[in-house]
């Protein structure tokens, strides 16, 4: 165990933020419930930023930027939608400060004709400048994304999963039909739901979310899901059909192909910071974090080994070689010549910060043509002749993220249960993990489920599955749906 890890299974939260702090991920601020992202962390969420960026892009999605203050009054105007974020907003009220006797003050000639909402998320400055922008049917679809802060003013914060402060992406798309809307939806969710479990190594189970889950303002609300290391279940991503609710709104309509004004049809979706502690709860363990080799800022990292000068001179000459052929293959490696730190300190260090590959260099395997390998996710070391590297090392960082996925999955399905009455399900329940149960469909269930045991209904599948009777009320269910205690 890293020596300022507490045990997993001693504490598991105190594991959390001891990996989040010693892997140099982030910190808190001096603003209550805002947090420093490090430039390593920042580092790791740039790579997710980087491929899902990709993704959209592939997909025919734009990147735009809008303003991080929406006006009061717009709020007003999607009922469901202030009511979900009405307890979380940050208002500005006043454009100016003063000198006094006590030192700075707010102004109060100073004060706003109408107050500003900090961005909590964007969907209705968005439709308002939307209204501008389309006219007919020519103009749509409208398939924009945008990488943003957001706040949303939580009580008890968490580093990275609950912050009052994040950074996420949200989409924001406008179609012709109703069809054309749902479909969107839908790849979206597919596309997060690929970019977990194929990046960063996170199975996830897909479904819609209930009534009172949904997202304020959506008529139907789609989720990945995924499993922490204590049984919880994290939200990783969701993709809103918000139907015509923001068009009608903002009063956007479309001339369509017969020449009759319609409201358009509206998406939006999103995904944050959060997924950085999903990355760090599915994979890691006592000794820091770890890392698929896919969104590691360094999938290589080089430590040498020497005594005195002369033989500095010659490992390091042997090292360079090695980084120019590594970068030389898209490999993303750092070399760590620091002279202030032994290797063993080092090799701890990358170890708690989860780089996939350590090579360690010496006189004697310069003088046997040889590089010892370490990975992490194993902590298996081998010995690799120097012109087979670039090739070890590229099937080694496979076989990481292979790994990684098939751990988790496992994982995954050794903690989801299928309950037949509710005894059992309040076992399952408290032991962690999903728990597919019957579900008769009412909200009045939902709620006595949760009262009871503090699990909530994660997603509904979109499979069809068999009938049967509620675990709670005994009243008919068409199938089950997967419940858990989440974060």
């Amino acid at each position: 165990m890293a020596k300022n890890i507490t045990k997993k299974s001693e504490n598991y939260s105190q594991w959390y933020n001891d990996i989040v702090l010693n892997a140099d991920l982030a910190e808190n601020s001096a603003v209550r419930g805002c947090m420093v992202i490090k430039p390593y962390g920042f580092a790791i969420w740039e790579r997710l930023q980087a491929e899902l960026d990709k993704m959209f892009k592939r997909t025919g999605h734009m990147n735009a930027y809008f303003p991080l203050f929406i006006p009061k009054s717009f709020f007003s105007k999607e009922a469901n939608h202030v009511d979900g974020f009405a307890k979380e907003c940050a208002v500005v009220t006043h454009y100016r400060l003063k000198n006094s006797e006590k030192g700075i003050v707010v102004d109060e000639e100073a004060k706003l004709e109408e107050e500003l909402i900090v961005r909590p998320t964007s969907e209705t400055i968005i439709w308002d400048t939307y209204k501008k922008w389309i006219q007919s049917y020519r103009d749509l679809p409208i398939l924009v994304n945008q990488w943003a802060n957001v706040v949303r003013w939580e009580m008890r914060t968490r580093l990275f999963l609950r912050t009052s402060e994040f950074l996420w992406q949200e989409g924001h798309t406008a179609h012709e039909t109703k069809e054309e809307a749902i479909k969107e939806t839908e790849l979206i969710l597919d596309i997060y739901a690929n970019f977990l479990e194929k990046f960063m190594a996170v199975p996830v189970l897909k479904g819609r979310k209930t009534e009172c889950e949904r997202f304020a303002g959506a008529l139907d609300t789609y989720c990945v899901e995924a499993l922490m290391q204590d049984g919880k279940a994290l939200q990783a991503g969701t993709s809103h059909f918000l139907g015509q609710n923001f068009s009608k709104a903002f009063d956007v309509k479309f001339s369509n192909r017969e020449g009759k004004l319609e409201y358009v049809w509206s998406t939006s979706w999103g995904v944050s910071t959060r997924l950085m502690g999903a990355l760090i709860m599915t994979h890691s363990d006592d000794q820091g974090l770890v890392l698929p080799p896919k969104l590691a800022p360094y999938q290589v990292v080089i430590v040498p080994i020497y005594k005195g000068r002369d033989d500095f001179e010659k490992v390091n000459k042997f090292c360079l070689n090695i980084l120019k052929d590594l970068q030389d293959a898209d490999i993303r490696v750092k070399y760590d010549d620091r002279d202030s730190h032994k290797p063993g300190w080092k090799f701890n260090e990358y170890e708690v910060k989860g780089v996939p590959v350590r090579l360690s260099i010496g006189k004697r395997d310069i003088e046997q043509n040889n590089v010892e390998l370490f990975r992490r996710d194993t902590f298996d070391k081998k010995t690799v002749e120097r012109n087979e590297l670039i090739y070890s090392i590229n099937k080694i960082l496979n076989e990481i993220q292979e790994n990684l996925f098939t751990r988790s999955s496992d994982f995954l399905n050794k903690n989801t249960f299928i309950v037949k009455n509710f005894d059992e399900f309040k076992d399952k329940i408290n032991s962690g993990g999903f728990v597919l149960a019957h579900w008769d469909g009412t909200e009045e269930t939902e709620m006595k489920i949760k009262k009871i045991t503090k699990a909530t209904i994660r997603c509904i599948p979109f499979e069809s599955g068999e009938s049967g009777t509620c675990v709670l009320s005994g009243k008919p269910s068409s199938k089950r749906v997967f419940f858990a205690k989440a974060y």
